[in-house]
């Protein structure tokens, strides 16, 4: 085979693996999510809340790439179902921020136990240049996501 032509297989090959595997972490997530009671956006705004730690609603807003209008109403039924509080910002009386409740975090983390487990396994047959490799894509396929979510919001 021709260089060229297996390069390109194997691109295709890495958007067909990529999307079985988007597709495959989304239905994971979404039963993850309805195991504890929530939607799939709302297990991953606790999720950004418990990684970034406190934040405001327009700061959820520009992590998750959601309006504000739809972020205030995500954390009122985050509130409701006892994942999310709103609290006093420290050093700004007039600012509200909001955090993931520890004990409702631990009760999703607790069913991502095997799932971990599973990875480190995965991992485990890979080398540090391998895992470095794969390290960067995973952060620039990321950021890419991410610049397409802001994209798709202003286009509405």
């Amino acid at each position: 085979m021709v260089a060229a032509d297996y390069r390109r297989d194997l691109i295709d090959q890495l958007m067909a693996a990529g999307r079985a595997l988007s597709t495959a972490t989304v239905l994971f997530h979404e039963a993850l999510a309805e195991k504890v009671g929530l939607s799939s956006s709302e297990d991953k705004a606790v999720e950004l809340l418990d990684r970034l730690g406190p934040l405001t609603a327009g700061e959820m807003a520009a992590h998750s790439g959601l309006a504000t209008a739809s972020v205030t109403a995500l954390i009122d039924r985050l509130e409701r179902k006892g994942f999310a509080r709103r609290v006093p910002h420290p050093s700004d009386r007039r600012r509200v921020l909001v955090e993931a409740v520890p004990d409702r975090v631990s009760s999703v983390s607790a069913l991502l136990t095997s799932w971990v487990k599973v990875l480190n396994g995965i991992f485990a047959d890979y080398g540090e240049d391998q895992l470095e490799t794969i390290l960067g894509f995973l952060n620039d396929a990321a950021r890419c996501q991410r610049e397409l979510i802001s994209e798709l919001a202003d286009s509405v």
